[in-house]
């Protein structure tokens, strides 16, 4: 094996730069598992790391990238072996360790999930964090009791990575999906997703009294902030709202009304602790309860020296949908 490409994330005179490079193996961690990388995926996370504009990386050279899908070359640890195809998502990849922008990575093994079986590398990209944080929504409103007969499911960020897989997989499993996006170029997108509703981000970010009207049954909240806010105050007795994403701002300005007038539940989802068995749940529903046609429209594919740009980009909120990362391209 000769030389590899990788994006370097570096700090100069405390500003984050970006640049592919040339690496040897020898530069990689020294972990158990030797990974050729197929493709990656381009989150609002890797974003924020990528531009510098929020504190994901606290050391460098880092190689950011918190996705990555690929083959086993190497493999210290039993539970994997020269030619398995695996998907890792999280952990503190791409942050804390050495990520998915580059054509290899040494990686733990309890950091992999064996790809399901019948789904191709690319497609598992497509969907990447996004959607197993999506998925991971999902399960939570159905844990508590959420169906599509209790009502509308609203949907914050909905034309973003998360907010689109999340729209696609709960109207394909028959829930009344209402979007919510600040972008009226992306609602004839977002309905052939599936969403019934677009909501106006502008009106649901409007500060709400401690309880409104009774809307929603559940949520799959992206945003945080005064939409979250509102979404709280909207929902339904018993409703439950998930809240996986800060896109507006980590703050929560509302009271505890919604919770002890409504039984309202507020769900936090992290998919980056989620323990291993319960991504692999989430990987197979995935495969079969993500319509395969959704994701032709969610997905762009871009090369390793394209991500900067799109690093830029997904920060300003100018990208729609998911961006697959081709290491190979």
């Amino acid at each position: 094996m000769g030389m590899f490409k990788a994006l370097v994330l570096n700090q100069d005179e405390g500003k984050t730069t970006a640049a592919v490079e040339e690496l040897a193996l020898t530069d990689l961690p020294d972990e158990n598992v030797l990974v050729k990388v197929d493709y990656s995926s381009l989150n609002y996370k890797d974003g924020l790391a990528v531009t510098g504009k929020g504190k994901i990386i606290r050391k460098f050279p880092m190689v950011p990238g918190i996705d990555m899908v690929g083959t086993v070359e190497e493999s210290a640890d039993d539970r994997y072996s020269a030619g398995d195809k695996v998907v890792l998502t999280g952990w503190g990849v791409g942050e804390n360790f050495w990520g998915g922008y580059a054509q290899y990575a040494r990686l733990k093994a309890d950091w992999l999930v064996p790809l399901p079986e019948g789904m191709e590398p690319i497609r598992t990209m497509q969907i990447g964090t996004a959607g197993l944080t999506a998925m991971l929504c999902v399960m939570a409103l159905e844990e508590g009791g959420v169906t599509p007969e209790s009502g509308p499911i609203v949907v914050s960020g909905a034309a973003g990575g998360v907010g689109s897989v999340a729209v696609a997989i709960l109207a394909g499993l028959g829930y009344k999906v209402s979007a919510i996006t600040g972008r009226p170029e992306t609602e004839s997108y977002l309905r052939a997703l599936g969403a019934s509703e677009i909501l106006n981000r502008a009106e649901m970010a409007e500060p709400a009294r401690p309880l409104e009207k009774q809307k929603w049954a559940g949520a799959v909240d992206t945003a945080g902030d005064t939409i979250l806010a509102r979404i709280l105050a909207e929902a339904d007795y018993n409703g439950v709202v998930t809240a996986c994403g800060l896109a507006a701002s980590f703050k929560l300005p509302s009271t505890v009304m919604p919770f002890i007038l409504r039984n309202v539940r507020l769900q936090g989802v992290d998919s980056v602790m989620c323990p291993t068995e319960r991504r692999r749940v989430a990987w197979q529903r995935l495969l079969t309860q993500l319509p395969e046609n959704a994701l032709g429209d969610i997905a762009q594919i871009i090369a390793l020296s394209d991500v900067p740009d799109y690093a830029e980009k997904i920060t300003n909120g100018q990208v729609k949908g998911r961006v697959v990362v081709d290491l190979n391209a």
